[in-house]
């Protein structure tokens, strides 16, 4: 039986603050809040493949499916699959300005973030 003195709200938003990684020295080097720990979520989420892990069941993008696809098709999928990604987390609004660039190193995506505490430039290679 649930008691009845319980509230329960609904699309509350959560708190941001959260572990600050040192990705240079692969180490927690204290806490970040507001848009940088925004800018922290939006690199773990596009550096994880999603459901490599059972442990992070639905985190992340998937990427290792387009490898060796046709560019037009890898380039629609992967705006489609970075804006549903990240606006999975409420604190991003919106995802925009996308850039694509095949160079040596792989394919160049350049994007805006939109998010509640501001908006950033955000870019990721993949080796598509």
């Amino acid at each position: 039986m649930i008691p009845e003195d319980i509230i329960i709200k609904k699309n509350e938003q959560q708190p941001s603050l959260t572990y600050r990684i040192d990705f240079k020295k692969n180490k927690i080097v204290g806490v970040t809040d507001e848009l940088e720990a925004v800018k922290q979520a939006v690199f773990l989420m596009l550096s994880s493949e999603k459901n490599y892990s059972e442990i992070y069941d639905g985190y992340g993008i998937k990427i290792v499916d387009l490898i060796g696809q046709d560019l037009a098709f890898v380039v629609s999928e992967l705006k489609k699959r970075i804006t549903e990604t990240l606006k999975m987390d409420n604190r991003i609004n919106e995802v925009e300005n996308f850039t694509f660039n095949l160079n040596e190193d792989g394919l160049l995506i350049e994007f805006d973030v939109i998010s509640i505490h501001g908006t950033f430039h955000e870019q990721e290679v993949y080796n598509i």
